[in-house]
C-alpha cells in the first residue's frame, strides 16, 4: 500500500483509560474493553480480563483467534484439558473453535492479562463439553497442538531504535491469524521514529509513561492506558521519564510491518493531508 493510499482514512486515534468501565463476566470476572469496532477498530479488538482469588473463566470458545498475553498475576490456562501455566508477558495464541479455561493461580492476588481478538467484535461462546485434565506446567504444546505459547524469556529481541526493544508474542509466523503483537520497552529518552502502518493498532502501556504523539495530537498514557491508531496515521511513542516503559501493541495484521514518515508528520509541523 502507498503512503498516499494510507493518507485517504480519515478515522481518528482515541484513547482508553486502563481503569475505565468494566463489565462483569461472572463471579470474580471482568472485562474491560480498549480497542474495538464501539471506536471505529476494524478486524480486531483488544480488553483486559480480570481474575479475582479463585476465579474461573470458563470453557468457552471464539469464532476468531485469540491471543491471551498474561500482565499480572498468576494463570492457568486449560486448552481442551491441555493445562499450561503462564509467567508474566507469556503469550497463549488460540485458534478459532479451540476451548478453552483460565483459572487464577493465586488465592491471593488477582490476575490480569490483556485479550487480542482478530475481530471488531469481542464475544465468546460457552462450552459444556468436559476434557480430561494434563498438567503441562510450564512446558509448551506439541507439534500436533492448535494452541501456541511464546514464553517472554524465550523470545528474541531486537532493538527498533536506539534504547527500544522489542519481542514479538504472536504473529502469523507463530501460529496467530489475522492478528500480531509484542512487548516493547523503552529506557529513558528512547523512542521510535514516526511512522505509519497498513493496518489498525492498539498499544497497552503495562509500566511507566509514554508521550503518544498521533498526526500533531499529543496525549499522556500509562497505567494500562491504551491508544488506538487508525491506519495510515502517522504516530510514535517516547519515553521523556527518568525510568524505563514498556507497552503491548497489538496490530490488526498477520505479521509487524511500518513506514518510516518525517517527524514533522507525527509532531504536526507539516500537514499529513
Amino acid at each position: 500500500m502507498t503512503i498516499e493510499n494510507l493518507k485517504a482514512d480519515l478515522r481518528m486515534e482515541s484513547i482508553h483509560s486502563g481503569t475505565g468501565e468494566v463489565t462483569s463476566a461472572g463471579s470474580g470476572l471482568s472485562f474491560r474493553e480498549l480497542v474495538s469496532g464501539a471506536c471505529t477498530a476494524k478486524g480486531f479488538s483488544t480488553g483486559t480480563e480480570t481474575i479475582e482469588p479463585g476465579a474461573v473463566l470458563s470453557y468457552h470458545k471464539h469464532s476468531f483467534c485469540e491471543a491471551l498475553t498474561l500482565l499480572s498475576g498468576a494463570a492457568q490456562v486449560k486448552v481442551e484439558g491441555r493445562c499450561y501455566r503462564l509467567d508474566q508477558f507469556d503469550c497463549i495464541c488460540l485458534p478459532a473453535g479451540v476451548a478453552h479455561e483460565v483459572t487464577n493461580g493465586s488465592q491471593e492476588s488477582p490476575t490480569m492479562a490483556l485479550l487480542a481478538y482478530a475481530s471488531p467484535v469481542p464475544s465468546q461462546e460457552p462450552v459444556n463439553e468436559v476434557f480430561a485434565v494434563q498438567d503441562r506446567g510450564l512446558a509448551n504444546p506439541g507439534n500436533d497442538n492448535p494452541e501456541t505459547i511464546v514464553r517472554f524469556v524465550h523470545a528474541e529481541v531486537y532493538e527498533l531504535s536506539p534504547g527500544a526493544e522489542f519481542r514479538d508474542l504472536f504473529a502469523g509466523r507463530l501460529g496467530a491469524v489475522g492478528i500480531c503483537g509484542g512487548y516493547g520497552r523503552f529506557q529513558p529518552g528512547a523512542s521510535l521514529p514516526c511512522h505509519v502502518h497498513e493496518f489498525d493498532e492498539s498499544i497497552t502501556i503495562v509500566e511507566g509513561h509514554a508521550l503518544c504523539l498521533v498526526q500533531g495530537n499529543r496525549y499522556r498514557v500509562s497505567g494500562y492506558d491504551t491508544a488506538f491508531v487508525p491506519e495510515g496515521r502517522p504516530h510514535r511513542f517516547l519515553n521523556q521519564s527518568n525510568s524505563p516503559m514498556a507497552m503491548i501493541w497489538v496490530y490488526a495484521g498477520s505479521e509487524p510491518g511500518r513506514t518510516l514518515v518525517e517527524p514533522a508528520y507525527c509532531d504536526g509541523t507539516l500537514a499529513w493531508s
